[in-house]
């Protein structure tokens, strides 16, 4: 994973967008990391719902998100940013999450200054700890990291209830104690987009891209222009899955069959073998087969 990580460093120094789709579970993943994205972002959001079908308001452990982080991070190719929540915890919790997180694979991790438990970014409700104790978590988090190239990302949600101005006070702060990559989250237009991106020249920046969130969602090239140098989309492929799947049940409902199905399926060959099943296929012949 290490070429990985110094691969996602490099690109980071470029001038162009990474696109980072979200992933939340391990089909997702797998499909995801077959089609050459520079990163991928292992949403806490999508990750929450699918393994426990719980909302992402802190009921997650720092046990059940290493698991997923392990699993992922293990199994792709393609660069993983994993969701670290607030750390799970004062600063000793965060040095033990660094930790875990780095070895389990992970090319960057993202902790966030909301109280505990936290909220998902784009719903109401978050409140932040002070600019003091998020700068700690950032230096420990900082001193904690063993590879250079493991990303730590530093996220404010001071935005929707202390307003911009203090959403830009603590990212200046947060990069001056070491984070790597501001994630200035919820901003409300473009115009604050913009401003954002001009107060941060110097170090890559985050767009947080939710369908129907609180921030604008935009083109590759209007975020690229505005500055920012990468792009997450959390949830979009979690909403298309959930549109698909509630189609289906409803067929299921009215009709009991899929028989004239409306919804385009995947190919259930291509399923397979993306689940890997032709090795499975190989190693029988070699092995079982040949008997």
């Amino acid at each position: 994973m290490s070429d990985g990580r110094r691969a996602f460093a490099d690109r980071l120094q470029e001038n162009h967008l990474i696109v980072a789709p979200g992933v939340f579970e391990m089909v997702s993943l797998r499909l995801a990391d077959r089609m050459n994205f520079e990163a991928l972002y292992m949403t806490g959001y999508g990750t929450v719902a699918s393994l426990l079908g719980l909302p992402d308001a802190g009921l997650a452990t720092f046990s059940d998100m290493l698991g997923r982080v392990t699993a992922m991070a293990s199994m792709a190719k393609t660069p993983l940013i994993a969701d670290g929540d607030t750390g799970y915890g004062g600063l000793l919790n965060v040095r033990h999450t660094i930790r875990g997180y780095e070895n389990a694979g992970a090319a960057a991790i993202q902790l966030e200054d909301q109280e505990f438990p936290k909220k998902c970014g784009h719903t109401p409700g978050r409140r932040v700890i002070s600019l003091e104790e998020m700068v700690q978590k950032i230096q420990v988090a900082v001193d904690a990291r063993v590879d250079p190239h493991f990303k730590i990302i530093a996220r404010t949600d001071a935005r929707t209830t202390l307003g911009l101005d203090e959403a830009l006070r603590r990212g200046e702060a947060y990069a001056r104690a070491g984070a790597d990559i501001l994630f200035i989250e919820s901003p409300e237009s473009i115009e604050e987009m913009a401003i954002i991106c001009q107060n941060f020249k110097g170090i890559p920046m985050i767009a947080n891209m939710v369908e129907k969130g609180r921030t604008p969602v935009l083109t590759k090239n209007e975020l690229q222009e505005l500055g920012y140098r990468l792009a997450i989309f959390p949830v979009t492929a979690l909403l298309a899955a959930t549109q698909a799947m509630a189609a289906v049940y409803e067929q299921f409902k009215q009709m009991g069959s899929s028989v004239d199905i409306s919804q385009d399926l995947y190919d259930f060959t291509e399923l397979s073998k993306l689940m890997g099943f032709e090795d499975v296929w190989e190693f029988e012949k070699k092995y079982i087969e040949s008997k």
